[in-house]
């Protein structure tokens, strides 16, 4: 069965929010199938969201967001996704904007732009802040794109998006992979600027500035090196380079002066740095390659997974069209 649009609500002890916030997607989306899925969550979250009739609740056991959304994605089917926190702090009255984008003008990710509105006023967490615009200009400068908030919760996403994402990440850092992911891949972004309120009074962020920063910083790293290996074995070689190069120079200026190297040490050392420097950057020659490879290996899975929607569409198509039937028939 395929949803029309699913409503993707990953929770973590929320239950002084998750209430309002089903409302409030259920009155500007009467048509969207809602899901929460809960994260072991030690207060009535759960019980709450299950309280409302058509909501659908579902378990994660695994801890972590990034665990969370590999489940979603992996059990859902729907033409659009719209993922938001069960916090309220994302609005609800852009949800529409953002799955008309992905419906009807072919984004494969919306994302719900809080930084160019009310974050930096609302956010009381300066640590929050800068660690946001730090991984934005990190990310658009190691990766040449232009996304306006990285690590935003409130996205939309297209069937295609959610079936060929390797979600990798378990906590987190999963959005950070998920706007490196689009940008590699080539996909369509779309922007919509949202304005963003910090969670009420009461409610606790489950994100710890620190741990996770570092995490997320870790995995802007390890997908620099994933997705564009020679840049990264490239700047790694010319580092080992010109490191041999300075403690090299030195020991030359030496035996010309005198004709003898009295430094048989650091020349040995100055040598091995340049082999470290070629094997680099031959590695990420090799590992180039490899992910140009895997590129066109993701547009045919890629393909695959439009043709899957497909399917499942028209198999929608005539399961509506036989509960019509049954309905005149009887």
């Amino acid at each position: 069965m395929l949803d029309d649009i699913a409503i993707l609500i990953p929770c973590f002890n929320e239950s002084q929010t998750i209430k309002k916030v089903i409302q409030d997607y259920r009155k500007e989306l009467p048509e969207a199938r809602i899901y929460v899925y809960d994260n072991n969550s030690t207060d009535q979250t759960a019980e709450i969201a299950a309280s409302f009739g058509g909501v659908t609740v579902r378990h994660e056991y695994c801890q972590g967001k990034g665990n969370v959304i590999r489940r979603m994605f992996r059990e859902i089917n729907a033409r659009c996704y719209i993922m938001v926190d069960g916090d309220d702090t994302y609005p609800a009255e852009y949800a529409g904007r953002m799955a008309d984008l992905v419906l009807r003008h072919n984004a494969d990710m919306v994302v719900g732009d809080r930084l160019s509105s009310t974050y930096f006023t609302e956010n009381k967490r300066p640590f929050h802040n800068i660690g946001n615009e730090l991984v934005r200009k990190s990310i658009n400068w190691l990766f040449k794109c232009d996304i306006k908030d990285i690590m935003t919760g409130y996205r939309a996403f297209s069937y295609e998006f959610v079936k060929t994402f390797p979600v990798l990440s378990g906590g987190f850092e999963i959005e950070t992979e998920m706007s490196i992911h689009a940008v590699d891949k080539r996909m369509q972004i779309e922007h919509v600027v949202i304005e963003y309120r910090d969670r009420p009074i009461g409610s606790e962020s489950k994100l710890n500035t620190y741990t996770d920063g570092i995490k997320v910083i870790r995995t802007i790293v390890r997908l620099f090196r994933s997705y564009k290996p020679m840049a990264f074995y490239g700047i790694l070689s010319a580092v080992l380079l010109m490191l041999a190069a300075a403690f090299f120079i030195p020991v030359f200026i030496e035996f010309i002066v005198t004709g003898q190297v009295a430094k048989f040490p650091t020349l040995i050392v100055c040598g091995f740095a340049v082999i470290a420097a070629i094997q680099s950057l031959f590695s990420g020659m090799i590992l180039s390659n490899i992910v140009q490879e895997d590129r066109r290996d993701f547009e045919a899975g890629f393909k695959r997974a439009y043709d899957n929607k497909k399917g499942l569409e028209k198999e929608s198509r005539e399961k509506e069209n036989m509960k019509e039937r049954s309905r005149e028939n009887s």
